[in-house]
């Protein structure tokens, strides 16, 4: 019989208990002042979790060098798993359990997965993933980036694969995936036994998945609250009292609002936001202090108004998230211990040049072995291959080349404009007249100092699987319509009215320059790419040559626009509403179109006139 929880099945003395610590300010109070609100604990579970590991396998980056990496978050994670189980606890009695949970983005396209995919299976991400020995793994929308080939080349790698837990994909149009599915290791949720007891994942991704991704015939579903229910039902008649929901929304407030549509989960582990969550006294790494989401864990309220801890953790293997909670007899979650749960860093040596960190840990040997030294190796070919000089600062920065032109942004565009250019009589298309990046695809996230440029700064730009395409004669309205869906969502209200934006579909440009203004209607697309609701931002467009396109808002009647890009974008990504139409590959990727055309068409000097700071006035931002 299945069961459905109700305000009556939970204790509602836990009610009081769990009602008190949120109306205390999360937590705040430590957890032994609980203990006479509540019944006993019977069984204490330790969560150990992270999300987003983005494949930084070697450490938290420059200045940062003591920081991170999967060597050291192996050792943190085992030190975590043994104090757990062995470690001084309020209530003697109770029985310890461990779960260890990814929320995925379990790898990233850039540098250091390119150095997996030149050495090949088994990838040090699997091998890394292997060694912390994962209970459960939820999948995120990058690891799906290279399609469903290389995600089951990931899962080749393992020798004993963990359960991937995915209840919204129906991945029966990927042969080798749904071979794992048939095996057993993708299921949609899956129960983890610790001293007698029985703990369900569940695991959910993003609905945005084919507009920020690549999983070709792999079926996304959005009704999450139905599904998610549905695995908490099926569960709970299978006597399973404990539930984790392990999800990739991509913002952690699409975890709390999920939470109040659903009744029966204990736990959710959120992934995808990156956001960091830490109380007053959690050890954190330098500069991170002011980055701080809110309070670990945060509390959402389920259907029937039972709170339910969220946690998550900034990614790239920085932070092991701790939560500690206790379960009573009857697998009613009572007491959420404060002074067990928050981020545990990730550090080895010196917090600074005199200081040791206290809770500094010696990297796993094996891992460091196996995983980190092979990727450094690879990492320092690339940095020593210098292709070109630049006079000029190259600006990359995610919150700049998702909002507004940037020199970097057209640098990378008049790359692909000039391959397609070059490529097309060769593949038998129409010559392009403009080229669009989506500033998502562009992911160094800084600024690349003027000086020598590698093949290693290409990667951290273009890391991508993204092969130059060319989308011919693209009617002038629909291509005003791609326009618009460029800059639909760089409002925060775009984020209310559309939930299918993302702040990456913001594109760099080549051969076009517009003018468009943020007072006017962001665009809403169905997802077939359908114009829902008209967008009324982009005012004026011309062609480099002074072709007019848009003037005043409307479309400037003339021979349709043909358009490179790639084919993530040419296949509906970001919902760029190319609505199918038919394109050509060109044989290069955007790294290595990127890298050539820096090489040779440039001579290998990127100019600060040709590339000044701030761009050309390519894309102009009115009032």
């Amino acid at each position: 019989m299945t069961l459905h929880r109700t305000a009556t099945r939970r204790s509602s003395i836990m009610l009081v208990a769990l009602a008190a610590l949120l109306a205390a300010g999360l937590l705040a109070a430590p957890a032994s002042a609980k203990k006479a609100e509540g019944p006993a604990v019977d069984f204490w579970l330790t969560v150990l979790h992270n999300n987003d590991g983005e494949s930084q396998v070697v450490d938290a980056g420059s200045g940062f060098e003591d920081f991170g990496g999967a060597a050291r978050f192996v050792a943190v994670v085992d030190n975590l798993r043994e104090q757990a189980v062995t470690g001084r606890w309020p209530q003697r009695g109770a029985k310890r359990g461990v779960v260890v949970v990814s929320s995925g983005d379990n790898f990233l396209a850039g540098p250091e997965f390119n150095v997996s995919l030149a050495d090949g299976v088994p990838f040090y991400d699997t091998i890394a993933m292997e060694a912390v020995g994962y209970d459960a793994v939820a999948l995120g929308n990058h690891d799906f980036d290279f399609g469903p080939d290389v995600l089951a080349d990931f899962l080749d790698g393992y020798q004993s694969p963990p359960p991937y837990v995915s209840a919204n994909l129906d991945f029966s149009g990927e042969p080798r995936l749904q071979a794992y599915v048939d095996a057993g290791v993708i299921k949609p949720a899956t129960v983890v036994r610790e001293r007698g007891e029985s703990i369900g994942v569940i695991g959910i991704e993003t609905p945005n998945l084919p507009f920020v991704s690549s999983p070709r015939n792999v079926v996304v579903s959005d009704d999450l609250a139905t599904i998610v229910q549905a695995q908490i039902d099926r569960l709970e008649s299978a006597g399973v009292n404990k539930i984790i929901m392990a999800s990739h929304l991509q913002n952690i407030s699409n975890e709390i609002e999920l939470a109040g549509m659903v009744e029966g989960l204990d736990l959710i582990i959120a992934g995808g936001g990156d956001e960091l969550l830490a109380n007053g006294d959690d050890l954190l790494i330098p500069g991170d202090a002011g980055e701080v989401y809110g309070a670990y864990p945060q509390m959402a309220a389920d259907m029937d108004g039972t709170p339910v801890p969220v946690v998550t953790t900034s990614g790239e293997y920085r932070y092991v998230g701790r939560l500690v909670v206790g379960f009573d007899k009857a697998g009613n979650l009572v007491e959420v211990d404060a002074d067990r749960s928050g981020p545990v860093r990730v550090v080895t040596g010196t917090c600074n040049d005199t200081l040791p960190c206290d809770d500094a840990v010696v990297p796993d040997p094996t891992v460091q072995a196996r995983v980190v030294d092979p990727v450094v190796t690879g990492l320092e070919a690339l940095a020593s291959n210098v292709i070109a000089t630049s006079e000029v600062d190259l600006d990359g920065l995610r919150s700049n080349v998702r909002a507004r032109e940037t020199n970097e942004g057209n640098l990378i565009a008049d790359s692909q404009l000039w391959w397609a250019t070059e490529a097309a009589p060769e593949y038998g298309t129409p010559v392009p007249d403009v080229a669009l990046q989506n500033g998502g695809g562009i992911r160094n996230d800084s600024v690349i100092a003027a000086g020598e440029i590698t093949a290693l700064d290409t990667f951290d730009m273009a890391p991508f699987p993204n092969f130059i395409s060319i989308v011919p004669d693209v009617p002038r309205v629909q291509f005003k319509e791609i326009l618009e869906n460029a800059v639909a969502c760089t409002q925060a209200a775009d984020f209310t009215a559309n939930p299918n934006c993302g702040s990456g579909r913001f594109a760099q440009v080549a051969g076009l320059d517009f003018q468009w203004s943020a007072s006017g209607d962001g665009q809403i697309l169905d997802l077939g790419g359908n114009v829902v609701a008209p967008g009324t931002r982009v005012l004026e467009a011309s062609l480099s040559d002074g072709t007019p396109v848009v003037s005043g808002g409307a479309v400037v009647p003339g021979a349709p626009i043909s358009v490179a890009t790639s084919d993530f974008l040419a296949k509906g990504g970001d919902q760029y509403p190319f609505r199918g139409a038919p394109f050509t590959t060109l044989g290069r990727t955007y790294q290595q179109t990127l890298q050539t055309y820096i090489e040779d068409s440039l001579g290998g000097l990127v100019s600060a006139a040709q590339y000044p700071e701030g761009g050309e006035s390519r894309i102009t931002e009115l009032p």
